[in-house]
């Protein structure tokens, strides 16, 4: 079991749910209740500002889990579920690639383990380019598993690695889309 808070927009947020946290723990053990006092916590990163300090945020938790519905909801300033603009949603914005590599540096710099949650990982098209960024663990919705699986082991990390400098060698979502 691990703790993960959720939609933090800045790092003072994320220390003031620490705190919570460690009170809750003082309390239990003033109950003589047993837990876990090494649990580890960490946090989703869904917010843009986080995920440009994620170096700041590296230092204050034991593991990240990128939140790409929110994530690029918040980078491309598009409402997906508003009919008229959802067409600008794109997870293929070259945006995102510079915010997904900028947390995965400072996640491999402070050596925390790093999810990916949302739609994006279970898109196939984008699979070899979140494992060139170096992510290994996708959460994705069941019926995506088979194709996901078959892509994965069908390619090298070398591979996915030269999609990656593709990319953000791109300036479009066309662009990156046509690549991929």
């Amino acid at each position: 079991v691990r703790i993960m808070f959720p939609l933090i927009s800045n790092i003072m947020e994320l220390r003031q749910a620490r705190m919570i946290l460690s009170d809750v723990k003082e309390g239990l053990e003033e109950q003589a209740v047993p837990y876990r006092s090494d649990i580890p916590t960490g946090m989703m990163i869904e917010v843009p500002s986080v995920a440009i300090q994620s170096r700041t945020f590296a230092r204050e938790v034991d593991f990240f889990s990128i939140g790409t519905n929110d994530l690029i909801q918040y980078t491309v300033a598009v409402d997906r579920s508003n009919e008229l603009i959802a067409n600008l949603y794109s997870a293929a914005h070259p945006a995102l690639m510079t915010l997904l590599k900028e947390i995965l540096r400072a996640a491999q710099g402070a050596k925390l383990d790093v999810s990916l949650c949302g739609e994006m990982g279970g898109e196939p098209e984008f699979t070899m380019l979140l494992l060139g960024l170096g992510l290994r663990t996708l959460s994705i919705s069941p019926p995506a598993i088979p194709e996901i699986k078959r892509i994965v082991r069908s390619v090298s990390i070398d591979q996915c690695r030269r999609v990656v400098r593709k990319v953000r060698a791109l300036d479009s979502e066309r662009e990156v889309l046509n690549c991929l």
